[in-house]
């Protein structure tokens, strides 16, 4: 972007956050660490400082997520911030450690995984609560199984962008604070440069924490990691009558939620691995994802999936089948198998199709619901998979349609979602239908457009956008992470500078894929 936009954009945002009541953090000195997760016993984690990043640089910092932490936003600008990111120095009561746990990948047990490239700092206190304070990418742990524990700067940017993208769409999501770079040289499939994205959640426990203590037999510390995220995350379990069955019901009914969000957002995770799975039901590991643009139900986002095992379609069942792992390792805690199911049976689809319903009526600007809502949906979606339309835009334009034209001028009105399909007639179609169904519950047009307006992103991170903004930054430019970040954090307005972030890809990348190398 130009040095005028990008500099209106930066003091925008400072002046939203400089009069937050929430900043308690004026300078870098005053930062104190908490701890947390560093007081479970050692056989949880292994302390050891990041290893240094030899001349760290800034590259993109988000103000939101700042703000989360009460950090003034002008500290993003300190010449310190870099180096402070990057692990090559502490903050005040910092304790860093990489946590162990395991977990099943592609459906095939792993056996022990954890923090590869992972350093926990500790946290900070927010006006919600604590979040931990994560560096991906500060070297190696004892869990990086002969890898370099480095993260490079092209799957930092991705994961950074994604995560405020997603928390701006309302989807529950794990923060990015900053990616901080470096130019020395990481091998991948090629060679790229390193970099470290501070990450920020609640909890960074995994399905898989829990299945490395039932794998070993410990129910000891099974109890005591279910304890520490009931008593830190989920206090008001702790007056259930069964505690752990209660957790497990919560993070069913959480995990629902998320995959219904997923669903209807057309976001695609890639490795849906219980390692990568969130016990507090947060979207985790941004590895391979996508956004779905032109709609197709089994579309794989991630060129390492040789199955589709994790494709769109798929998610909710995959979802499912991973809590089914969790209750086996939690059924020790609970004491009955069939009550494992059946908490899981009641409460995950339960969670699931109430939350989808929820969101695709307010994407289609209903205010009702009605018996025959899920055909209505279905045949959308039916309609959106022939034409392989263009998932975001076509819900923003439909948000832009009245719900009564007259029929000399519906081809006209219509245009700009009928010209998204090769079969207009079957839009048409569809659009009559929905036309009637608004006008059954006396639809009005001003009010539903501005409601459908706002869950209805004109932005989300296209794939090619995100590899727009990388290849910038290769080159030493962080304009183009700081414009795409523009567009993601208020993804619902217009942005009319920047409207070109809303266009399906260009020639150049048609072909573009993603897997698992970062």
């Amino acid at each position: 972007m130009s040095n005028d936009i990008f500099g209106n954009a930066r003091r925008d945002w400072f002046d939203d956050m400089a009069s937050s009541p929430h900043i308690r953090y004026g300078s870098l000195d005053g930062l104190r660490l908490s701890t947390g997760f560093a007081r479970l016993p050692a056989a949880f984690h292994t302390r050891l400082p990041p290893t240094p990043l030899p001349e760290p640089y800034l590259v993109a910092g988000s103000v939101d997520a700042a703000a989360l932490l009460g950090l003034d936003p002008a500290l993003i600008d300190h010449p310190d911030f870099p180096a402070l990111f990057a692990g090559n120095r502490l903050p005040e009561g910092a304790e860093p450690l990489a946590a162990v746990y395991s977990g099943h990948q592609f459906g095939v047990w792993a056996g022990q995984l954890g923090d590869g490239r992972a350093h926990l700092l500790g946290e900070l206190d927010g006006a919600d609560g604590p979040w931990e304070i994560q560096l991906k990418g500060a070297g190696p742990t004892p869990y990086s199984r002969f890898a370099d524990g480095r993260a490079v700067l092209r799957s930092s940017i991705r994961e950074f962008l994604a995560s405020e993208a997603m928390a701006a769409l309302g989807v529950p999501t794990t923060r990015a604070l900053c990616v901080v770079g470096s130019d020395t040289p990481v091998q991948r499939e090629t060679q790229e440069t390193a970099a470290v994205v501070t990450r920020l959640a609640p909890s960074f426990v995994r399905f898989g924490s829990f299945e490395h203590w039932h794998a070993h037999d410990r129910t000891d510390e099974l109890r005591i990691l279910a304890d520490h995220v009931i008593d830190r995350c989920r206090p008001a379990l702790r007056e259930a009558a069964q505690p752990y069955a209660a957790l497990l019901r919560d993070v069913a009914q959480r995990t629902g939620e998320l995959m219904a969000h997923w669903q209807a957002v057309g976001f695609m995770h890639g490795v849906m691995n219980t390692d990568n799975m969130s016990i507090l039901g947060l979207t985790l590991d941004y590895g391979p994802f996508g956004f779905m643009e032109a709609f197709d139900a089994g579309h794989i986002c991630n060129h390492s999936d040789h199955t589709g095992r994790y494709q769109y379609r798929a998610q909710p069942r995959v979802a499912y089948w991973n809590l089914y792992v969790l209750g086996d390792a939690l059924s020790a805690l609970i004491g009955r198998p069939e009550e494992v199911k059946t908490i899981i049976d009641e409460a995950f689809p339960a969670a699931f199709e109430a939350r989808f319903l929820q969101l695709m009526r307010a994407k289609l600007g209903l205010a009702t619901a009605r018996a025959d809502d899920t055909e209505l949906i279905n045949a959308l979606f039916g309609l959106l998979q022939a034409g392989r339309t263009d998932y975001p835009a076509f819900f923003r334009g439909l948000s832009q349609l009245p719900g009564t034209v007259e029929t000399a001028a519906r081809r006209r009105i219509d245009a700009p979602v009928r010209d998204l399909f090769a079969d207009r007639p079957g839009c048409d179609a569809f659009l009559t239908r929905w036309r009637a169904r608004l006008a059954a519950e006396g639809s009005v047009d001003a009010e539903r457009q501005a409601a459908m307006r706002a869950v209805n992103p004109k932005y989300v991170l296209r794939n090619w956008v995100a590899e727009a903004a990388i290849r910038q930054a290769r080159e030493g430019d962080f304009g183009g992470v700081a414009e795409v970040l523009t567009c993601l954090r208020r993804p619902f307005d217009e942005h009319p500078q920047l409207a070109h972030y809303a266009a399906p890809p260009p020639d150049w990348a048609t072909g573009l894929t993603v897997s698992c190398s970062s």
